[in-house]
């Protein structure tokens, strides 16, 4: 290191009188009051905080640029000393400071201005502004020419300066332009460690740029950096020789070069002798970045790298299992590596996640989820582990990303049904409800596929459900995340596979979210429409009610129920503020129309218990029917499905007379030869129980309304057993149709018309085919008639049908 230059101490009183004397025309008074602050201020941080007090900078400021040589270097070693003050370089950034100490790096000036210009510049290159102040006031490149001085502290200074300015990406392209790689490699020379370190880390930096690592392999960098690792005396710079080392392996040119050399194979035979903690965390993390390109990984398959990588996995170092995890992470996108690691690397992984470290158990975790990718046999390794009990426990882990691939892992592993149902047996859809309520985006997308995955499951999806799983599922869909919602969607649409859940999925408005997706080109998605149309489909009721139509692939089943329509908007043109009601809620209404259920074929068919079809009062329209205030009918449609354990389980009574016409229509009905005559005859045989055939002109005459009254009255409920009806209009008679087509086979559709107007649409091949002889033309769509002439069949769209709708 070098000597400076001492000078005799004037017996100056106070530190403000050598303040006073920068302030002296005479050069040689100049040169010692700076030697003086300098001895003064190299004591302590108190001291320099004392001449930032006393006005010391702003004198000295103008003595750096002194015509002087002494006053002028005397100075500068001021500023060097002081400058690693965090106050003095605030003032000095303001001063702008930075222009004179880059003037004073010329190479005319003496070697210590040198040093202790550049001391002072790697202090202040440590804030962002100063940086930008030494960047764009051209000091990289007399920082660069330092770095062959022949003075170890200027060497020191300047390569400390230019690693905090590399850290910007600007200065990383203009010292690639300077040629800077040759002086810093030539500084691995050093006798001097510090000077090494700082040169290395340089490397490291710089070397995350492609063209800088070209540059560095053309100048056999990578020589000096293999001998390094291959000198035990080096093992203090043997980190950081590996991280320049891991940074020019990403290129697929530079790994090719190392194995035709045998570096490769010695830097693996290096990382599996090492002990070295920080060592082993770069070789792995060397890896993980060279095994991005799918040529690298190639390579190092070659050189059974997954064999170094799971030893890693035994280190006692939490550093170490996390960067080896990382990569076998990345190195499992190639095949033979994803393989190799199974057998014993999957068991050490998931041991791995019950790791109170929770970047090891995030990293672990994530490295399964590569692993079990579009891989059966490592799924089956997870389980043979004992894998996923703790699995499920990550569920719950602090970060998401342990969480999400979590998830993932217990996807992939859904795929083979044996492992699907052990994971069902560990209560997964429990488990999944807390990612369910995540915020992290990715936590709450995989989540959902997780249901999607596990959702076909009858067991699973009543887990979901007593769980309070689907309110948050249900969230979901608002997601603005395409995924998330997209993911969301497809959950739902398992999930709506029965009908209790479909039931609570409409309950906590799923229904009305997916109608306002699919409203949307930008949010719509493949599963939004199947999630629609399966939650209609298994809650016929609400479907019918919303849409006015079944199908004749919607087979009414037990349970299903008539409410009426329930209007999206009011008269008055307002979003209408109802909603679907229960059959709980509906059993409580007094006001609301007719209301159709159906209770249990398969319990009715072995105990002898009666269908039930019943009907909620219609609005009579009357005046004071119209007083109601929307308050009332609001509050009436929140009865809540949080009733009691008594109402929760409330049945309507059974109809046994129902359950006499299904009977009978078997008997007689289903016998028959052809679909039109069975058609014929179950038209005829509903109307003969609803009242007969109507005469046309004589409708208005026709009391079902007071029948249906008389009904509830006896009942003391507004809910009647379709059996009793007698007198029933349309609408009545469309849906009896369609219960006993249902069940005897026929196939038909419901359609809910106005006015009290239903009807049933059959499709029939025509007994007499016209057309080319021996061809079986398609079958033609009809209406029948219930009301006038019963077993009357009207093609759909002719006059006689489009009158029957709307008479």
């Amino acid at each position: 290191m070098s000597c400076h230059i001492s000078y005799f101490y004037l017996p100056f009183k106070t530190a403000a009188t050598v303040v006073l004397m920068l302030s002296s025309p005479e050069e040689e008074v100049l040169a010692k009051a700076c030697d003086a602050i300098y001895k003064f201020a190299s004591k302590g941080d108190e001291n320099k905080v004392t001449l930032l007090g006393l006005g010391a900078v702003e004198p000295l400021y103008k003595l750096i640029s002194h015509e002087d040589p002494i006053v002028r270097r005397n100075a500068v070693m001021v500023f060097g000393i002081m400058a690693s003050n965090h106050d003095v370089r605030k003032l000095l950034r303001e001063m702008d400071v930075t222009n004179s100490l880059i003037s004073r790096l010329a190479p005319e000036e003496d070697v210590v201005i040198h040093e202790f210009a550049t001391l002072c510049l790697a202090h202040m290159a440590a804030e962002y502004t100063s940086k930008l102040q030494i960047f764009e006031q051209g000091g990289l490149e007399p920082l660069i020419r330092l770095l062959g001085s022949p003075d170890p502290d200027v060497n020191k200074n300047s390569v400390e300066c230019i690693y905090l300015l590399v850290q910007d990406f600007q200065s990383r392209a203009a010292v690639r332009e300077l040629n800077v790689i040759p002086p810093l490699l030539e500084l691995l020379k050093s006798e001097y460690p510090v000077i090494q370190l700082l040169a290395l880390k340089t490397l490291e930096v710089i070397s995350n740029d492609r063209e800088t690592r070209v540059i560095l392999t053309e100048h056999q960098g990578l020589d000096y950096l293999l001998k390094i690792l291959e000198t035990k005396e080096f093992s203090d710079l043997h980190v950081e020789a590996l991280a320049v080392v891991g940074n020019c392996l990403e290129d697929v040119d530079t790994m090719q070069w190392i194995q035709r050399t045998g570096g490769l194979k010695k830097l693996l035979s290096f990382i599996g002798v090492s002990t070295v903690p920080d060592v082993q965390k770069n070789a792995a993390k060397a890896i993980a970045k060279a095994a991005y390109d799918s040529e690298n990984r190639k390579i190092l398959n070659e050189h059974e790298v997954e064999k170094c990588l799971i030893n890693l996995l035994g280190n006692d170092n939490d550093g170490v299992k996390a960067a080896a995890s990382q990569a076998i992470s990345a190195m499992c996108e190639n095949l033979a590596s994803k393989r190799a690691f199974g057998p014993q690397g999957i068991p050490q992984l998931v041991q791995l996640l019950s790791s109170d470290n929770e970047e090891v158990k995030e990293a672990a975790v994530i490295a399964l989820a590569n692993l079990t990718a579009a891989s059966p046999s490592n799924a089956s390794a997870i389980a043979e582990a004992e894998g996923i009990e703790p699995l499920i426990n990550t569920l719950s882990a602090e970060r998401d990303g342990a969480i999400a691939n979590a998830a993932t892992v217990l996807t992939n592993m859904a795929m083979q049904e044996p492992f699907r149902l052990n994971i069902l047996s560990h209560g997964i859809m429990s488990a999944l409800v807390g990612p369910l309520r995540s915020t992290n985006s990715q936590v709450q997308s995989k989540a959902a596929f997780t249901v999607a995955a596990f959702g076909c499951d009858a067991d699973a999806r009543t887990e979901l459900r007593n769980a309070s799983g689907l309110g948050p599922l249900v969230e979901l869909l608002h997601s603005k995340n395409e995924e998330v919602r997209r993911n969301a969607c497809w959950a739902v649409m398992v999930c709506a596979s029965d009908e209790l859940t479909a039931v609570e999925l409409c309950r906590l408005g799923a229904l009305e979210i997916l109608e306002e997706i699919n409203l949307s080109t930008g949010h719509k998605n493949n599963f939004s429409e199947g999630a629609l149309e399966k939650l209609l489909d298994n809650n016929l009721s609400q479907k019918y009610s919303q849409m006015g139509y079944l199908s004749s692939s919607n087979i009414i089943t037990d349970g299903f129920y008539d409410c009426g329509q329930i209007l999206e908007y009011s008269i008055s043109g307002e979003k209408s503020s109802h909603t679907f009601p229960s059959k709980i809620s509906l059993s409580k209404m007094s006001w609301w129309r007719t209301t159709l259920l159906e209770s249990g074929l398969q319990r009715l068919q072995y105990s002898k218990k009666g269908y039930i079809v019943f009907y909620v009062r219609k609005w009579k329209g009357k005046k004071e029917e119209e007083k109601v205030k929307e308050d009332d009918v609001q509050s009436t449609f929140e009865v809540q499905d949080e009733v009691n354990l008594e109402n929760s389980h409330w049945l309507p009574p059974p109809d046994f007379i129902l359950l006499d016409y299904i009977n009978d229509a078997s008997k007689t009905i289903l016998p028959l030869t052809t679909t039109r005559k069975q058609v014929v005859a179950l038209a005829q045989f509903v109307a003969n129980k609803m009242g007969g055939p109507i005469e046309r002109d004589r409708l208005h005459d026709f009391s079902w309304e007071l029948h249906i009254s008389e009904i509830e009255f006896e009942l003391k409920c507004n809910t009647v057993p379709i059996g009793k009806v007698k007198k029933g209009t349309f609408y009545h008679r469309a849906l009896l149709f369609k219960v006993i087509a249902d069940r005897i086979g026929i196939g038909c559709s419901l359609v809910r018309g106005e006015y009290n107007r239903a009807w049933n649409e059959v499709k029939l091949v025509d007994d007499s085919p016209q057309g080319i002889a021996g061809l079986l033309l398609p079958p033609q769509e009809y209406i029948v008639d219930l009301m006038f002439e019963p077993g009357y069949l009207m093609k759909q769209g002719s006059a006689e049908a489009d009158h029957y709708k709307c008479i």
